[in-house]
């Protein structure tokens, strides 16, 4: 008959990797059946619980240590238990370095030049050792999960004012400068940079990448919160803005689950306002369409990292830096084709805010007069309210001229966009009303009128008549409504410069990379096998667990 024996060390903190090995030490020994090294927290205990080895009436808080052995009798349990020291002991002076600091100031002091910091304490304590890091102007590698919301926002609002970046909580791969954090693929220096709110979609695109021959200059890893509404892609934004600035790197990746629709239009505008191409996988998320100016859409994580090795093959990069760009001016879309206007609001909904029509996809993009545009807008000329007592426009242009007119007026406008629509009972010659107001709206001014042309050779006005007195006009010309969009998201910039200090970018070249590591070995050890210079912090709970305490000693800190 077995025999279960505990120990409970009050207080004793060890990371899990430590316990891990721990756990499997006892496992070797003789008589043993199975055992069980555990920080005593609620999940912790559960699963001791759920394999039969939680001891009976056991009081024990998330900061002691437990110790199980389920053994064949009680002298191997005892025997099991009596061995534990000397297990933590020999995993100590295997692992050890010459000096372990205590604490990150120490640790700093040691290793001065350290830019990185990556901790993996337990969750309740991670912020404050990331708000310790920053504080000493280092950027946070935060693998700890179970840090609150309402921290991860302020953590990354410290780092944002002063230049520095907050990768996670729950981050769980980057690449600096060609040197993997946390569970990050061996993969080769490259002109690919990614970033990730999405730990395994970075592992599966660098590891495609590598294997398509391509390389990875930087992975910059979010954490998966980041794309909420609450953070707003903080690091996200702060990410992108450091791989547009590096001159290694020539295609940017994003990968993230589905972000809220704000937080996307925002970092789409970001992503549109840089000079590179942006391969975009919002994984589950139905892209716009496949290109929009400098971005470019995958369904995969495969496709991505497929479309990116292209594009840093090809001229493509050359010409997306050379793109020329309408900054801080507005769109307006003057349609007289409803499902026209519906598609062209399907694609730019994802990279224009706000964007308003008078035939919203959402509440929030009433136009609240059809009569006057505001910020972006496109407007169904066809709708009711347009048509009481006139003709449809695809047959009467006044209303349409007049709008132009008073679009063209705005000097916050940049592009209008309009479809031509030909056909049997359309106005027979659409393009001699519409082509003299394009062309006296644009004398002068620095306006684009793009115009969508939909029809046939055999249609009775003559679509190359159509296309030709519109081009002479000044129009672009287009015939389709994706071609049209792919063009205008190009055209019109839509990111206004942060006002926060930038992340210095020699902190992503320096070499070798330096850091500080707070938490799981395999990190520290990893690290070094890399060729990174790295210090070990031997951390422990403050005040041993004792959170009112802790809570006393910070305050007579500050």
């Amino acid at each position: 008959m077995s025999i279960n024996k505990h120990e409970l060390r009050r207080g004793a903190y060890y990371d899990s990797v430590v316990l891990m090995q721990l756990q499997r030490g006892l496992l070797e020994l003789p008589g043993v059946i199975d055992a069980g090294a555990i920080m005593a927290t609620p999940a912790n205990r559960d699963l001791l619980a759920a394999n039969h080895l939680l001891p009976d009436r056991i009081a024990a808080n998330s900061d002691d240590l437990l110790i199980v052995v389920k053994a064949e009798s009680e002298a191997a349990a005892t025997e099991a238990l009596s061995q534990v020291d000397a297990l933590l002991t020999r995993k100590r002076a295997a692992t050890d370095q010459d000096f372990r600091p205590h604490s990150l100031s120490a640790a700093i002091k040691q290793l001065p030049e350290a830019s990185w910091v990556l901790i993996s304490v337990p969750g309740r304590y991670a912020a404050n050792v990331a708000r310790d890091a920053l504080d000493q102007g280092r950027h946070v590698f935060l693998y700890s999960d179970n840090v609150a919301l309402d921290d991860e926002i302020a953590l990354k609002q410290t780092a944002r004012s002063k230049g520095l970046l907050v990768m996670g909580p729950d981050c769980g791969t980057a690449i600096i400068n060609g040197v993997g954090l946390g569970f990050a693929n061996r993969v080769r220096r490259g002109a690919i940079g990614l970033v990730g709110a999405s730990g395994t979609g970075l592992q599966a695109i660098t590891s495609r990448v590598h294997e398509l021959g391509a390389g990875i200059s930087h992975a910059i890893g979010t954490g998966g919160r980041d794309l909420k509404s609450e953070v707003d892609a903080i690091t996200a934004q702060q990410a992108l803005d450091v791989l547009a600035r590096d001159p290694n790197t020539h295609v940017i990746v994003i990968v993230s689950k589905p972000p809220t629709p704000e937080v996307a239009t925002r970092l789409l505008a970001h992503a549109r306002s840089i000079g590179k191409p942006v391969v975009v996988d919002f994984i589950g998320y139905a892209p716009p369409g496949r290109q929009l100016g400098n971005l470019h859409f995958a369904t995969t994580l495969s496709e991505a990292a497929e479309m990116a090795t292209r594009l840093v093959r090809s001229k493509l990069v050359n010409d997306n830096e050379a793109q020329a760009s309408l900054t801080n001016r507005y769109l307006r879309g003057l349609f007289s084709g409803g499902t026209l206007a519906y598609e062209a609001m399907l694609m730019l909904q994802p990279i224009l805010h706000p964007l308003y029509s008078n035939a919203p996809l959402t509440n929030t993009q009433l136009l609240s007069n059809p009569l006057h545009s505001q910020a972006h807008t496109i407007v169904d000329l066809g709708s009711d309210e347009f048509t009481v007592g006139r003709l449809h426009p695809m047959l009467d242009n006044d209303l349409r001229l007049r709008r132009l007119r008073q679009e063209a007026a705005d000097p916050e406008v940049g592009i209008i966009l309009l479809d031509v629509v030909l056909g049997e009972g359309a106005h027979p010659n659409p393009s001699s009303e519409l082509a003299p107001v394009i062309k006296g709206i644009m004398q002068g001014k620095h306006l684009e009128v793009v115009a969508i042309v939909i029809g046939t050779e055999e249609d009775p006005q003559n679509l190359s008549a159509q296309i030709d007195r519109l081009a002479e006009a000044g129009a672009i010309v287009f015939r389709s409504v994706s071609e049209a969009i792919e063009y205008v998201a190009g055209r019109v910039k839509q990111f206004d410069p942060s006002d926060y200090p930038p992340v210095a970018l020699d902190h992503f070249t320096r070499s070798p990379l330096t850091a500080i590591n707070v938490g799981l070995e395999s990190f520290y050890f990893s690290l070094k096998a890399q060729g990174a210079t790295v210090i070990q912090v031997d951390w422990r709970p403050p005040a041993g667990g004792n959170e009112k305490m802790a809570a006393l000693l910070a305050k007579m800190k500050k």
